[in-house]
């Protein structure tokens, strides 16, 4: 017995009903368009500086003007949606393996429960942007170092959720007579455990996807980041902040990008949420 999620045609519908989802899912549509084709949308080099056209304004020539080192604020934006995004996913898809193993070890097997859920426990003790500032002063300011601190620090988060699902599932009548088969207990979880855990799965993504967003940029706005030269919205906002006061749009604009698809990425989420869990809806 499997509790299987509504099919993606339906759920999309359902989904597009609510206006503020559907605008959302637009705006993450655009940005990972003018990611994927990012040549073709700003065929401008965003590492190519030019100083006599530094802190230019916005114009026909510069759509979103230049920084502090004449380069072209508009190819850096959409270059840099690359970066951002390609670490926000790595981020999510990494925490959530992670922490969808050590929950559902955690939640089926009643031994490991207490030892796993107390280191659980110890890295969530920590707030979460303290906790990647000391991993990445550890591991050392690149790009693969911050992927690697983040996934460590919204692993817990996922576990968590999956644990909770997970000791749920176990005590079902179902899988008590699966169990009573004699089934091994690796197809248990893989056949009928993990399947009914998709629904907070998939919520936890959405929403690891839009933190990660905000902490690479966090990071990268305290130094301790991806280094200057990799073009992420984050690092943009940290190389220019000290001209915003001669030149808003050097910090306006990657803010603006930063800001929008992390609430859109937040507004799907709580869409998904609502759609695969009706009762949380009503109770809210």
């Amino acid at each position: 017995m499997t509790l299987r999620m509504p099919r993606l045609p339906l759920a999309l519908r359902r989904l597009l009903r609510d206006r503020i989802v559907a605008v959302a899912l637009l705006v993450l549509l655009a940005v990972a368009l003018l990611a994927i084709g990012a040549p073709l949308f700003a065929s401008a080099d965003p590492n190519d500086t030019a100083v006599l056209e530094r802190l230019r304004p916005p114009s026909a020539e510069h759509l979103l003007g230049t920084d502090e080192l004449g380069r072209d604020l508009y190819a850096r934006i959409v270059h840099g949606a690359r970066y951002s995004l390609a670490i926000a996913a790595l981020t999510a898809l990494g925490a959530v393996l992670f922490g969808t193993l050590l929950g559902l070890v955690a939640g089926f097997f009643r031994r490991l429960d207490a030892p796993i859920m107390r280191v659980v426990d110890a890295m969530m003790a920590f707030p979460d942007i303290l906790l990647a500032i000391a991993l990445v002063a550890i591991l050392g300011a690149s790009l693969g170092n911050v992927v690697l601190a983040l996934v460590l620090v919204y692993t817990p988060r996922v576990a968590r959720v999956v644990r909770a699902s997970t000791l749920v599932l176990r005590e079902l009548l179902f899988i008590e007579a699966v169990r009573a088969l004699g089934v091994r207990t690796s197809r248990i979880l893989w056949r009928h455990v993990l399947p009914n855990l998709m629904s907070p799965i998939l919520v936890q993504v959405s929403f690891i996807f839009a933190y990660a967003i905000l902490a690479e940029a966090g990071l990268s706005f305290l130094g301790v980041g991806v280094p200057p030269e990799i073009p992420t919205w984050g690092t943009m906002v940290a190389g220019s902040q000290q001209y915003a006061d001669r030149a808003f749009w050097v910090v306006l604009f990657p803010g603006v990008a930063i800001i929008l698809t992390a609430l859109s990425l937040q507004l799907v989420g709580d869409g998904v949420r609502d759609l695969l869990d009706p009762k949380l809806k009503k109770a809210v």
